[in-house]
């Protein structure tokens, strides 16, 4: 956890960014308090995955304000943002298909962040399907355990600002319910989590906050008590 507890985990401000020409933040503001579990809603093409990748320096320009842990990271190249304490699971995964599920989960080297990651011992109880196969090719995976993997590496590293990019998209609803209870383990135990989710029903019961972003701004903004107030607005906004 911070140690600084008034500092939030991340704080966004008036974030701009930019692919090439393509203008595609138009003044970003969030901010996400230590050991919270933040959920980004919106339409495709809303700016929610360019949040992610701003975070981590994976765009073009940006202009505005990062911080993490209190820490400016607006100009910092993205292997620096990352020794912040931040691990990015992108939508496409990332999984290396000549590598064992065991030899991907031990690549990514340890983060400087003084938090050790999670052993292999304690990311095989949290994931018991990868300690089954720990020694299959990562194509050999299901969508799922390459989707668990994905997320298990970045436990490993010391990580504590998880930001994950749609992670029930297209997996089986037994393999969704144990991403939904690996969330719910993650935040028992301090992690800070931002989620960018189109599957709402997934995202509903494990957030603390919602965002929802239109046009690569933040249009609403909502805790989880308010949820069901907020249904009309959300159906207009989302069609959920």
């Amino acid at each position: 956890m911070n140690s600084k507890t008034n500092t939030p985990a991340l704080e966004i401000k008036q974030l701009k960014a930019w692919y090439g020409e393509s203008h595609v933040l138009h003044g970003m503001d969030l901010i996400v308090q230590p050991g919270e579990v933040v959920t980004l809603l919106g339409r495709n093409g809303a700016g929610r995955t360019s949040t992610l990748r701003a975070i981590m320096g994976l765009t073009g320009a940006r202009k505005g304000s990062i911080r993490i842990n209190g820490v400016e990271a607006i100009g910092l190249p993205t292997h620096r943002i990352a020794h912040l304490g931040v691990g990015y699971c992108p939508e496409e995964r990332g999984i290396f298909s000549s590598l064992s599920c065991e030899e991907n989960l031990m690549l990514p080297p340890p983060l400087k962040t003084g938090m050790s990651g999670m052993s292999v011992e304690e990311i095989y109880a949290m994931f018991p399907n990868l300690a089954e196969r720990r020694h299959s090719q990562g194509t050999r995976l299901s969508g799922g355990e390459q989707q668990m993997l994905a997320v298990a590496r970045i436990l490993r590293t010391g990580a504590r600002l998880l930001l994950l990019d749609e992670i029930s998209e297209g997996l089986a609803p037994v393999i969704v319910q144990a991403l939904a209870r690996m969330i719910t383990m993650l935040r028992e135990k301090g992690y800070t989590v931002v989620m960018v989710e189109q599957n709402f029903r997934f995202a509903a019961p494990l957030a603390d906050r919602f965002y929802v972003v239109e046009h690569g701004s933040v249009v609403e903004r909502f805790a989880a008590a308010e949820l069901q107030e907020k249904m009309p607005v959300l159906n207009e906004l989302l069609g959920v």
